[in-house]
């Protein structure tokens, strides 16, 4: 017999299932040199025995009172914990119908009785190693899938921390908005979040996976890359042609993302951050730009970020005015309604408003501690 076949029969557990204890003798005897053999008497001391201990095989008499072999497998067969048992069939049977319908039900072979001990070892064998095999498959299988996923989540963590640090570029030329990405980042996740709760848009929110959506909302001001620094940190309100300047860093902030994707097949984030980052200056009524567009025309992810965005700057400070009360914030939010904003995602910033306070407070309390410590440390 093949030494690969020996090797994997050592000491292997054998069920023999059948009322016939006549039967379970001669099994036993043909078995118990090379496996452990357990003789079972019946389908349901079967499954008194499986919540012991786990056969490497199964030998199934398909003619047996109370529950017939082909009852026994159906229960296997439906039970996760069982399923992968190998099952051979006994039987006394020996036309085409009855072996069809056991292989339809699971089984992996027939073995006619009264048993040829050469043959019925050599089928034991045979299926063992198969099952050997498969188990050794789907471990190989499993581990690569771990180290696919393993290296997926490595280049997915490499892409996020490039958004990151090109954020943090951002943030750093324009000074005066310190914090602002981080916080749109979570007023967004707080509105999609509720969104989902509540079935609004749901059709198409349900259809992004937000592994990408939120990280991708750092882009949404790239573009101001691209502006003068004499326009982007100017102590005092823009005139009105520097302002017509700045409004270009919509524009700015899409071909730089398109230039990414040029250079890359995974489009999934640059697609949402192409949204934030063209729609955010829109507005409900069309009176925003840079394209004027109005109402659903605007893709859902600039109305989001339009609420986000125009939030935070109003609690915020500026070199050309105070940071607004949070209250007067929430309120000129809540005026925008139809006009600035979509109406549908004011009712849903309405029920998390206190979760975009808390974000804002935090936030402050943070930029005062590091203020009061780099002055101690200045002093």
């Amino acid at each position: 017999m093949d030494a690969r076949v020996e090797t994997l029969q050592e000491r292997r557990m054998i069920a023999v299932v059948d009322d016939n204890v006549t039967n379970l003798k001669i099994a036993r005897s043909i078995l118990d040199a090379r496996y452990d053999t357990y003789a079972v008497p019946s389908a349901k001391v079967l499954f008194d025995l499986l919540e012991k201990i786990i056969p490497d095989l199964i030998l199934l008499d398909i003619e047996m009172p109370e529950m017939s072999g082909y009852e026994a497998i159906r229960k296997l067969k439906a039970d996760s914990r069982f399923r992968f048992i190998p099952v051979i069939f006994l039987t006394s049977r020996n036309d085409e119908g009855s072996e069809l319908e056991g292989l339809s039900l699971g089984a992996i072979d027939y073995v006619t009785k009264p048993f040829s001990a050469a043959l019925l070892l050599r089928r034991i064998g045979n299926h063992l190693l198969i099952s050997a095999q498969q188990r050794e498959l789907e471990g190989y299988n499993k581990n690569l899938a771990e180290r696919v996923n393993e290296k997926a989540g490595q280049i997915l963590k490499l892409q996020f921390g490039t958004l990151n640090v090109i954020a943090e570029l951002v943030e750093f030329r324009d000074h005066k908005t310190g914090g602002h990405i981080s916080r749109t980042q979570r007023y967004l996740e707080l509105l999609v979040m509720r969104m989902l709760r509540d079935g609004v848009y749901s059709d198409e929110v349900s259809s992004w996976d937000l592994t990408f959506l939120i990280p991708s909302a750092q882009l949404h001001d790239v573009g101001k890359i691209a502006i003068s620094d004499t326009i982007l940190n100017k102590p005092g309100k823009l005139t009105p042609e520097e302002f017509e300047i700045m409004k270009t860093h919509v524009a700015k902030g899409v071909e730089a993302i398109e230039r990414i994707e040029e250079k890359t097949q995974e489009h999934s984030f640059l697609h949402h951050a192409k949204c934030f980052a063209g729609y955010h200056h829109e507005k409900w009524d069309g009176s925003g730009y840079p394209n004027g567009r109005a109402g659903e025309d605007i893709p859902l992810q600039g109305r989001l970020m339009a609420i986000a965005d125009v939030y935070d700057a109003l609690i915020s400070a500026r070199p050309y005015k105070e940071p607004m009360p949070l209250e007067v914030a929430k309120n000129i939010i809540l005026d925008g309604r139809g006009k600035h904003f979509d109406p549908a995602l004011i009712d849903v910033f309405e029920k998390v408003e206190a979760g975009f306070e808390e974000i804002a407070e935090t936030s402050r309390s943070h930029e005062d501690s590091f203020i009061f410590k780099w002055n101690e440390q200045a002093s």
